[in-house]
């Protein structure tokens, strides 16, 4: 196997911290490089200290986001910092106290900032303490988390120059869009929607991108693609990234083999997945039994009470075999973790009150032992 999906589990590789990857992609190269190009339509960043992919998807989903991120104002410090290390040489250091003036004077005009609120002093946290994963600062003296405590802490950094390759480059001006579709226009806007380069590329990102590739009828034009060259596809998802093509009427799926797999797999060996396997196989059996309905487009609607009704069957159900944590989560709670998995992993889509149980939570089901009785007395 190829060195592709060593860039598809990591944002970037630095040379200065994992050398000996570095090399090992680096030589690799030339074995992917026509697929990243022609297939994906990818963008390869290669210097002499950072290999990037920058692995633009095909249609923004919520997974995507970035997890150590829990607020909308941690993405406008983000933004905020990487402009400021923008004018920064390589290599520069600063301090934090610098960072917080300019910071706030970038975003006053946008929202309140007051960083004697707790709230917003770990948003600031998050943020740096992020880039320092990353590598685009390294703390010198002091530490970032030290900041959450008190306003008053200091800490001394350096520009490691990353951060000039984190923003993806765009080939129009970005000023006046105002929401994520603009951006995805973007990507597609220079040919006919359903034709040419851009089609094959949505292609090929969903799957290798996404857990699922759904779509809504027969005439969509990606999914007719995908149908007609399902043997090209195929082949060349697995000569690059491993696995098989599964193709259904509405959905398809690039398959890992279990001993193969990379980046995060479902299911795995934790509670929520083995809580989500039979949430699937008890809504499997309630549309076997006629109590649930498939639509035309593949897919099972419920309210939002009613999947929180069939999340506490199954507890009820095989109580004893859960962890404690599972067992005596608040009953608002687990459903809601639940449907975050689940929607994460593309099985269902909510909108309002109402969930839409997408087909890929139908491809896996998970049961007990039949001599095991959960919580049922003997």
């Amino acid at each position: 196997m190829n060195e592709v999906r060593t860039l598809f589990e990591n944002f970037w590789i630095c040379k200065d911290r994992e050398k000996e990857t570095y090399y090992k992609v680096k030589r690799d190269i030339p074995n992917f490089q026509r697929f990243v190009r022609e297939q994906l339509g990818w963008k390869l960043i290669h210097t002499e200290n950072l290999l990037k992919l920058e692995k633009r998807p095909a249609h923004a989903e919520a997974f995507m986001g970035i997890q150590e991120f829990t607020d909308i104002r941690d993405y406008c410090i983000l933004c905020v910092v990487l402009m400021y290390l923008e004018d920064k040489e390589e290599q520069e250091q600063f301090l934090l106290s610098e960072l917080i003036d300019y910071v706030e004077t970038q975003l006053k005009a946008y929202m309140i900032i007051d960083w004697t609120s707790f709230t917003q002093r770990k948003s600031l946290v998050r943020v740096l303490q992020y880039m320092e994963k990353l590598q685009m600062l390294r703390v010198y003296e002091g530490s970032s988390e030290a900041f959450g405590m008190g306003a008053g802490q200091e800490v001394l950094y350096e520009n490691t120059g990353y951060s000039r390759y984190f923003a993806t480059s765009f080939p129009t001006d970005i000023s006046r869009y105002e929401s994520w579709e603009d951006f995805e226009k973007t990507d597609f806007e220079e040919f006919q929607q359903d034709r040419g380069t851009m089609r094959i590329n949505r292609v090929y990102r969903h799957l290798a991108v996404c857990p699922s590739f759904y779509w809504e009828g027969n005439d969509d034009a990606d999914a007719l693609y995908l149908k007609n060259q399902r043997q090209w596809v195929a082949r060349y998802l697995n000569e690059n990234l491993g696995g098989h093509l599964d193709i259904y009427r509405n959905t398809a799926f690039l398959t890992l083999d279990a001993d193969d797999c990379y980046g995060n797999v479902h299911p795995r060996d934790a509670m929520l997945p083995e809580a989500v396997l039979l949430v699937c196989a008890r809504i499997q059996e309630n549309l076997a039994a006629g109590k649930l309905k498939k639509q035309e487009n593949e897919c099972i609607y419920m309210t939002k009470k009613e999947f929180a009704d069939l999340v506490s069957e199954c507890r009820t159900s095989w109580k004893n075999a859960w962890s404690k944590e599972f067992r005596e989560m608040d009953e608002d709670k687990l459903p809601g973790t639940i449907i975050e998995y689940m929607k994460n992993w593309l099985m269902i889509r909510c909108d309002g009150d109402r969930i839409t149980v997408l087909p890929s939570a139908g491809r896996a089901a998970g049961y007990y032992p039949d001599d095991f009785k959960g919580g049922k007395e003997e």
